[in-house]
């Protein structure tokens, strides 16, 4: 049970995201802002050191929905995916970018092996103007027996651009580390993820950060200094088949936490 002095501060890029964090009651405060300026919110609330971080990575199903945000590949809407103000969309990259650099974010952010079938296909059918018509150019540019596991065929390339366009990889890891850097003895923080880049960022900043230091130039005998950080659990938690009945969303999700070692444990 939490006790009564306890304050949350919500960030979420999205502006839309403000009007339901206002019926979560007074000890809820919103920011517009997304995790690369943690520390900046941080320092603008007056909060010196924080009790918990809790990431909770991607789309929300309220933007997937939403067919005017055009993240999602079933609804038809316009090339846009800005999770918040910005002025790149996925349109312009669809649109106006080469195919060289097409080929290598889809690859990249994507991690789609048929990224050069894809570019290829998505500069030869310009101007593609909404949704729909892109998943459909991606589809067909994947062979016919790919098409048949693994989800939509143009899942990858959505996510390529979405992660481009909002920027997503490099505000997580600015994000992480102004975490662990703000929390205080014995905070916590958690993180899930919904795919494998994502995933890899969190594990890599996690265990390092629960790593002990390791100088080779040092004798033997040097005392080594523990490690500030402890992984709560080695595997990253995923959800149960009940919960991935109630929510098939979730099937990819991957959960991963890390505690501050409380000054003088020697953890």
């Amino acid at each position: 049970m939490l006790g009564p002095d306890v304050r949350f501060l919500a960030l979420d890029r999205d502006p839309a995201a403000e009007d339901r964090a206002a019926t979560l009651g007074p000890r809820v405060r919103f920011v517009a802002s997304d995790f690369r300026h943690l520390t900046e919110v941080t320092e603008e609330a007056d909060i010196d050191a924080i009790t918990g971080v809790f990431f909770d990575l991607g789309l929300s199903s309220l933007q997937l929905d939403d067919g005017a945000r055009g993240f999602g590949f079933r609804r038809s809407g316009p090339l846009d995916m800005r999770m918040g103000a910005g002025e790149l969309t996925a349109g312009e990259i669809v649109n106006q970018w080469s195919e060289a650099d097409l080929r290598r974010v889809i690859a990249r952010y994507g991690e789609e092996r048929f990224a050069g079938r894809v570019a290829r296909a998505i500069v030869g059918a310009r101007p593609i103007e909404d949704t729909v018509s892109l998943a459909e150019i991606v589809k067909l540019a994947i062979p016919a027996a790919t098409r048949r596991t693994g989800g939509h065929p143009a899942r990858r390339t959505f996510q390529a651009l979405r992660i481009v366009v909002n920027d997503e990889l490099a505000a997580l890891e600015a994000g992480l580390d102004a975490a662990l850097e703000l929390l205080e003895p014995g905070g916590r923080v958690v993180v899930i993820s919904y795919h494998s880049l994502e995933d890899r960022i969190v594990k890599r900043r996690l265990v390092s950060a629960s790593s002990s230091p390791d100088d080779t130039s040092l004798p033997v005998v040097t005392p080594v200094a523990a490690p500030e950080y402890r992984l709560l659990f080695r595997k990253p938690m995923t959800p149960t088949e009940e919960e991935i009945a109630d929510n098939p969303r979730a099937r990819s999700a991957k959960l991963r936490a890390a505690e501050r070692a409380t000054r003088g444990s020697g953890v």
